[in-house]
């Protein structure tokens, strides 16, 4: 029986898990489950993640009380990096993909790379949260930061570093960053020198399920244990603990994200992938992931934080509820409208999104939990359609995993906006994924595909059949017709 320990940091939460795994089935037990609050200390959005590394010390030495632990890996989200000094400390604790300074630095960049040779270089989609653009600020702003770091870590990157000693960088992570040439393998250096990123900064880049050293931490009482980068981006974790059935299956891993995409063995980077902005993320055994980023459950958490700071702290399943008994179809908004992209007041940003669309406003909290979930089903059913044109494939089924698996009303809609059977579960891929690569990594799992029958035998799913196609269709012709619009604002900007 092998104990493999996960370690999972999510944009609003982390936990460390343990995974039992017998060689055909896999068991499955949260530890420890912590907040993850970021701070904003003078105009800038950091990531506390002294705090985040005391707390999965806690949860590794939870999982050492009752076995010893094989192996350990840590996965996150991507994008965001901390950067050390010649001395291999910390320089400052890193910035937050929501912070304003990204933004602000795109139109730089694109005057000295031109948008369609950037996404061509690098097969990611032009989103101003890409690490690219917070490293031209500093540089563009001669930040002082950049000048005493001598190397540049991802999240999970930092904390197997400060776990067991390693300085590489993960394939799947590395290639979110915009800074990795997907087709050539490789830091795109003449891309960053344009930048004048300094080049020096980028680590040697390893596959998922490389074995990076022990731990050597003492503090986590795991010191012994192998630490693996499995697929270190969260997303790629996922998609590797989804059981999906081959080229006619699509993933959705809904969470504060919602990343609907292919399994793909080669990246795709033609026109309309441009245009559509889909990106390549690299994943496990020399896939890639063809995606697109939906603003996923983030409106629904935006909106949980201001009603609790109004008196009003609504559980999930409250809200849930409220939805459930709300008018059906009534307001719809596109998910992915700047308008919701930073922290605030979600609920108002909602209504005004519908009075200035022209419709009817959803004035109570079940009526705008309605309108969410509705919403992110048509922009899932939009974004399956887009990858099976672009793709050239005919998607019959989709796989929602994360947390969105649990979400009986999301799941169920996502069915009927899509009119194809959604299969749910397992909601905990990105653990799943995480330990499977693991267990490939020690030799115990042979393949992708074993560890996909594996996650088959071991999680069962709850499939959704399409209903009420007539209604649904109607929805999405005015969904589409929001879509056009911002689509073409953005074209005018």
């Amino acid at each position: 029986m092998r104990t493999l320990a996960a370690v999972d940091l999510g944009a609003h939460s982390g936990r460390v898990a343990v995974g039992r795994f017998d060689g055909s089935r896999l068991s499955l037990e949260e530890l420890h489950r912590f907040p993850n609050v970021p701070v904003r200390v003078r105009g800038t959005l950091h990531w506390d993640v002294l705090r985040l590394y005391a707390d999965v010390l806690d949860g590794l030495r939870a999982a050492a009380r009752d076995a010893t632990v094989d192996s350990v890996g840590v996965d996150s989200w991507g994008v965001d990096f901390g950067l050390l000094d010649r001395a291999g400390r910390l320089v400052q604790n890193p910035v937050h993909y929501r912070d304003s300074r990204r933004a602000a630095a795109v139109e730089g960049v694109f005057a000295r790379v031109a948008p369609r040779e950037l996404y061509e270089r690098t097969g990611i989609q032009l989103l101003p949260i890409n690490t690219v653009f917070e490293l031209a600020a500093m540089a563009a702003e001669s930040d002082p930061v950049l000048a005493a770091a001598e190397r540049l870590l991802l999240i999970p990157d930092l904390f197997h570093y400060w776990l067991c000693g390693s300085t590489t960088t993960e394939l799947t992570n590395a290639t979110t960053t915009q800074c990795f040439d997907t087709r050539a393998g490789a830091w795109a250096t003449d891309v960053l020198d344009r930048l004048e990123i300094p080049a020096k900064l980028f680590p040697a880049v390893v596959e998922p399920g490389t074995r990076l050293g022990l731990v050597t931490d003492e503090e986590s009482s795991v010191a012994g244990a192998a630490a693996v980068a499995a697929a270190t981006h969260d997303t790629g974790s996922a998609v590797a603990g989804t059981p999906l059935n081959g080229p006619q299956s699509a993933f959705l891993s809904v969470g504060t994200w919602s990343l609907v995409g292919v399994e793909s063995e080669e990246p795709v980077v033609g026109d309309a992938a441009y245009r559509a902005n889909l990106t390549n993320e690299g994943g496990v055994a020399g896939t890639f992931r063809v995606l697109r980023n939906v603003t996923g459950l983030w409106l629904l958490q935006e909106c949980r934080r201001t009603w609790a700071l109004a008196g009003r702290d609504r559980t999930f399943e409250e809200l849930v509820a409220l939805a459930r008994s709300a008018p059906a179809l009534r307001s719809l908004v596109d998910p992915n409208d700047p308008l919701f992209a930073p922290p605030g007041d979600m609920p108002a940003r909602i209504v005004e999104y519908c009075a200035r669309t022209g419709q009817e406003r959803p004035e109570d909290e079940g009526a705008i939990v309605r309108c969410i979930f509705e919403s992110l089903a048509l922009k899932h059913a939009e974004s399956v359609d887009l990858l099976a044109e672009i793709t050239g494939r005919r998607l019959d089924e989709l796989h929602v995993v994360g947390g969105g698996a649990n979400n009986e009303l999301l799941c169920r809609w996502t069915a009927n906006a899509a009119g194809k059977p959604v299969h749910a579960g397992p909601a905990e891929a990105t653990l799943v994924g995480n330990l499977l690569v693991q267990a490939m990594a020690l030799g115990d799992v042979s393949s992708l595909d074993d560890a996909r029958e594996i996650v088959r035998s071991s999680f069962e799913a709850t499939t959704y059949e399409p209903s009420d196609e007539g209604a649904w269709a109607d929805a999405r012709g005015r969904f589409a017709a929001l879509s056009a619009a911002r689509a073409e604002v953005e074209l005018a900007t």
